[in-house]
């Protein structure tokens, strides 16, 4: 990772509980306005997010269909930003390379999507890219307990995948906690996905969360000025529970 854009190492810089310091904004770009994409991404860029949230759906893993490798690859330019890829698509393995020649820093698998995760991760830090994977609410922590030490990061959603805009699941507060016990000291980032906003960002960063991706808080108010605003008020209100 860039070591000024959520580099890992940043993860050196832990607190007692293995949280990195301070918490990372990755806008979501499923919320963006397509018809401005490009403009868009370099908006957020300006506005100080640290990574870009990119979410791929394919209409059958989830019920929706979003973009893919090409047009990844089209806005990759318009920043330097960690490009964080969560694909929410299946099967994601023949996919991966595709992601990572676009542009993606970091591929982010759902552990429900295939039956070989292990080969997966594997293939992804092959790529030399960072390794995800994504636990749906109702998922539970142990799918991934054999998988740790092949894992960057670790995606809990807190709304069921699929669209943006959604109502925040409070139950997954409590799965944050048992995975950052689960963790230990690995230098893991847990990300939430879903209904953040700053109500919502103190409870998952207080239990735990490293990296918060927003949509919908993030792009209201259609400009640089309003993106930094948005962006900053949920990096506020996560690192004042973090302390």
């Amino acid at each position: 990772l860039p070591a000024d854009r959520g580099s890992n190492t940043e993860i050196e810089d832990r607190s007692e509980t293995g949280m990195a310091k301070e918490a990372l904004i990755a806008p979501s770009i499923l919320s963006a306005d397509f018809a401005r994409f490009g403009e868009e991404v370099r908006a957020i860029d300006e506005a100080g997010c640290d990574w870009v949230h990119v979410d791929v759906m394919d209409g059958h893993f989830v019920p929706n269909i979003t973009f893919g490798a090409p047009v990844i690859k089209a806005i990759r330019n318009r920043t330097d930003a960690f490009f964080d890829c969560h694909l929410m698509i299946a099967p994601a393995d023949l996919y991966l390379a595709a992601f990572a020649e676009a542009g993606c820093d970091g591929l982010t698998v759902h552990a429900e999507a295939g039956p070989h995760l292990d080969r997966s991760l594997q293939t992804i830090r092959n790529l030399g890219k960072k390794a995800g994977v994504s636990l749906n609410p109702a998922t539970p922590e142990s799918a991934i307990e054999y998988v740790l030490d092949r894992l960057d990061l670790i995606l809990l959603m807190t709304v069921n995948p699929g669209f943006g805009g959604q109502a925040f699941i409070p139950a997954v507060v409590e799965k944050v906690r048992r995975v950052r016990a689960l963790i230990g000291d690995r230098p893991i980032r847990i990300e939430i996905d879903g209904g953040v906003t700053p109500e919502t960002a103190p409870l998952v960063a207080a239990a735990g969360a490293d990296v918060l991706v927003a949509g919908a808080a993030v792009f209201k108010g259609g400009s640089v000025e309003a993106y930094r605003a948005n962006i900053e008020a949920i990096r506020s209100a996560a690192d004042a529970a973090r302390a």
